[in-house]
């Protein structure tokens, strides 16, 4: 990796036991990526309180190293080499999901599914199949928009609404069937009921005849959400009194598990 000032003065400062330039690149980044993936300098310094000689040293560093790339118009962007990465990170939390997702499958007889808001989509990284001859099939790796999907809404439902009409005006909101909320303002109410009963319901909204439940995992160090899906014949309302406190507890089982990974 390539050196720079930066590391011959941050790195001799422990920060708590970390490396403190280690500590302000990953900073940095998480900043990049709360910004929608490109910022100036100047933003970072002013949303960090980090002089801007220290931004520099650091954002020259993360560029050499394929991390971070200067756009044309000087301001950075995030880079290439973070999405191999980040596919890898999806697929290890797939794998530690699914003993949890096999669990959900033997107690509620669905198709148990884990996924995750990568930028303005949700992609599914994990899922354990239904036992009966007729049951959903969603791909791991696919990616639908948040609008229509339970498990969508699940993982928007802590986000400011202005943060949800400011997304949703990025990705649109097209119908996939009859009953898809097509509004933002329907939106933002059916994340109020999400935030109320504390689960959401894809009610035929993203495929006919198919109902999702689904529950954020709590405190996970990436925004996901495990859902159940169904043929709408056996999801129903009397079937979701049952299945909402399964989902809840797994998701809580699951957060503690992910935050034991996270300090090891």
């Amino acid at each position: 990796m390539p050196t720079s000032s930066a590391s011959t003065t941050d790195t001799a400062k422990p920060n708590g036991g970390g490396v403190q330039s280690l500590e302000r690149a990953f900073d940095l980044l998480e900043r990049m990526a709360d910004a929608g993936g490109e910022v100036g300098l100047s933003e970072l310094s002013a949303s960090s309180g980090l002089p801007l000689p220290t931004i520099h040293r650091l954002m020259r560093t993360l560029v050499a190293c394929g991390y971070v790339r200067q756009q044309p118009n000087r301001r950075y962007a995030l880079g290439p080499r973070l999405i191999r990465l980040g596919e890898s990170a999806s697929r290890l939390l797939g794998t530690w999901a699914r003993p949890y997702l096999a669990r959900l499958v033997e107690e509620t007889g669905e198709t148990a599914n884990m996924a995750l808001l990568d930028g303005d989509e949700i992609v599914y990284v994990a899922q354990v199949p239904s036992k009966h001859s007729m049951r959903m099939f969603t791909e791991v790796g696919r990616r639908v928009l948040p609008h229509s999907t339970g498990v969508g809404k699940a993982l928007l439902a802590s986000f400011p609404p202005e943060e949800v009409r400011a997304l949703l005006s990025r990705t649109g909101m097209p119908a996939a069937t009859e009953k898809t909320i097509t509004t933002p303002d329907g939106f933002l109410a059916a994340l109020e009921d999400v935030r109320r009963t504390g689960y959401a319901v894809d009610d035929n909204e993203q495929e006919v005849g198919v109902r999702c439940l689904a529950v954020s995992v709590p405190d996970s160090p990436t925004a996901a959400a495990i859902s159940i899906s169904g043929p709408a014949g056996r999801v129903t309302e009397e079937a979701t009194e049952k299945i909402v406190p399964v989902l809840q507890q797994v998701a809580h089982e699951l957060s503690e598990a992910l935050a034991t990974q996270n300090q090891a």
